[in-house]
């Protein structure tokens, strides 16, 4: 029988396999477009979304409101065409922001091509 110091002192009977997967973007690709597309989420307030999108991807108010609008009512929105760089900087960028203030503003990327 195993007494609970048996146990505290025996080896692990578990493994673990870790499999990663990176994927390297050449020039090329990191050129070619990319939409940044705006994710409705329910908890990042509006106003948060329009600053958002005033301050990282410079875009108007108004354009801004219409594409927080569109992601509110449709689930997402195209908020603009970057090459990969720019976009994911600043993906990155906006997320960190909202994150920042206690929000999880969501963006992501897919290829525009």
């Amino acid at each position: 029988m195993n007494t609970p110091r048996d146990v505290a002192t025996a080896e692990p009977q578990t493994t673990t396999d870790v499999e990663l997967d990176f994927i390297t973007l050449s020039d090329e690709e990191l050129e070619k477009p990319y939409r940044v597309i705006l994710q409705n989420d329910d908890i990042t307030p509006m106003e948060v979304v329009v600053w958002v999108l005033e301050k990282i991807f410079e875009q108007s108010f108004e354009q801004a409101s219409s594409i927080m609008l569109e992601a509110h009512l449709k689930g997402h929105a195209l908020v603009t065409i970057l090459p990969f760089k720019e976009a994911n900087s600043r993906v990155y960028s906006a997320q960190s922001r909202a994150r920042d203030l206690g929000f999880p503003l969501v963006l992501f990327l897919e290829p525009d091509f």
